[in-house]
């Protein structure tokens, strides 16, 4: 069975998370971009970061899948807020669900990791973005926030990092089996 890992990284962190479960898993990582034909392959690991809500990349490289019975799909996503807040999690697979098709989403088993941030780094566009959101989730009633909301907040125009490598455990497992 041929096994792929498939990453959208535009900062870089996602692309740790990549190379540490290839050297792991011994799974080649490829970006997102460089994928050429997605059905050669019966387990695909796709690990991708959260940007306004959507998964980068991912709809895109799944959207021409084929046979989806026969195929082991693992989604990880790599976002700011807490990875074990219910509400975020929900929020997330619910996000997923609009992306994917309903059999590829019913297929695939999901996972979350914390990411990280720096302000420093983003580009022009996802500045302004950044900036625009933050304005608008500040002036929401505190109950109205999300655990994203409130983690962007909390990390507005600084550099953070989340990485924890060790919560690659429970998807190296899932890998193996």
């Amino acid at each position: 069975m041929k096994s792929i890992i498939i990453y959208s990284s535009n900062y870089g962190t996602k692309k740790k998370y990549a190379d540490k479960l290839s050297k792991r898993t011994n799974i080649q990582s490829i970006s997102f971009k460089e994928i050429k034909e997605i059905n050669d392959y019966d387990n695909i690991i796709y690990l991708g970061g959260i940007y306004a809500g959507g998964i980068l990349g991912m709809s895109k490289t799944l959207r021409n899948l084929n046979n989806i019975s026969s195929k082991n799909i693992i989604l990880i996503t790599v976002g700011l807020a807490d990875p074990n807040d219910e509400e975020n999690i929900n929020n997330i697979r619910d996000n997923i669900k609009k992306q994917l098709k309903s059999e590829v989403f019913k297929k695939a088993k999901i996972f979350h990791l914390r990411g990280g941030i720096d302000y420093s780094k983003l580009n022009f566009a996802h500045k302004t973005m950044m900036n625009l959101l933050y304005n608008m989730v500040k002036k929401l009633p505190e109950e109205k926030k999300s655990a994203e909301d409130r983690a962007m907040i909390e990390t507005y125009n600084k550099k953070v990092e989340f990485v924890d490598f060790s919560s690659l455990d429970n998807i190296i497992n899932e890998i193996k089996n």
